[in-house]
């Protein structure tokens, strides 16, 4: 198999099956990423997507699921993804649906037609990692977009029904900042129709140019409490039906169920954190888990 770097996928896609069709990221630039630094961004020629292909099928077991490899995989053109995807069927008959990572330019280059052709070859449960709704923080972060792309991008999914899950990254606005960058991000999800909200939160590594920031003083982090608010405020405003999934390892508060139904639940369980630990309670729990 030909993997460039790590392979780098959602927590609940560890049973798929992953086939690289991208490697590293086509925009590379935010200040807090580091996930592909090690890989420059490269389309994966056709013959080794299908000798990749072809041995997946030697190993002689089936599989639902095929994950593509790469930050931007859906940043593929409309024909290419369909060749993928047909390739796909062609070696593993078996494969029912096909997801990966995306940008909001991704959608850019395809229309709501092209959509739903990529619906009925399989493709499902793209992951776009938005991370924010907020113009300074996106400006900032160096995300490459603006908020008022992400509504008209996304509506393409919607209208074409290819289901699709967001990224929340708490904590992105640094110290003092949570509260109006849950509020943007719940109003800018509140107008489409996600199957799931991720919820990481922000981990700054050492080599990242936001860790640079940090060190000239010129960005300073949230305290654990205040993500722990920011998470609560983004939880109070988001008014849609979705899946809230903030079980990913970077967030000490982890919180999982569907909005309308566990939403009160929710908040309450993060107030419940919040008035029992305090700010040192939960700095210490986010040291004992070893974040920086």
């Amino acid at each position: 198999m030909h993997f460039a770097s790590n392979v780098v996928r959602p927590p609940y896609e560890a049973n798929s099956v992953y086939l690289q069709v991208t490697s590293g990221c086509s925009h590379n630039a935010c200040r807090f990423c580091t996930y592909y630094k090690d890989a420059p961004f490269a389309v994966s020629p056709e013959r080794e997507i299908v000798e990749d292909l072809e041995e997946l099928a030697s190993y002689g077991m089936a599989f639902p699921r095929i994950w593509l490899q790469g930050a931007d995989s859906f940043l593929l053109s409309f024909s290419r993804l369909k060749r993928i995807a047909n390739l796909i069927h062609k070696y593993l008959p078996f494969v029912k649906s096909i997801g990966g990572y995306g940008r909001i330019d991704s959608l850019k280059n395809k229309t709501v037609e092209q959509l739903k052709e990529l619906k009925e070859l399989g493709y499902s449960g793209i992951v776009f990692g938005v991370e924010s709704g907020d113009d300074r923080i996106l400006k900032f972060m160096n995300k490459g977009y603006k908020a008022d792309e992400i509504v008209p991008q996304l509506s393409k999914m919607d209208a074409a029904g290819l289901n699709y899950e967001v990224i929340f990254l708490s904590g992105l606005g640094g110290k003092g900042y949570g509260l109006d960058h849950a509020r943007k991000t719940a109003a800018v999800f509140n107008q489409l129709h996600p199957d799931r909200v991720l919820i990481a939160g922000l981990t700054i590594f050492p080599d990242t140019p936001l860790m640079q920031d940090v060190r000239k003083g010129t960005f300073v982090e949230a305290t654990e409490g205040e993500r722990v608010l920011e998470l609560t405020a983004f939880l109070k405003d988001l008014n849609i039906d979705t899946l809230v999934d903030a079980t990913n390892a970077s967030i000490i508060t982890t919180i999982y169920g569907r909005v309308p139904e566990r939403k009160a639940n929710m908040i309450s369980r993060l107030q419940y954190i919040y008035d029992t630990y305090g700010e040192q309670g939960l700095r210490n729990r986010r040291d004992s888990l070893g974040a920086i």
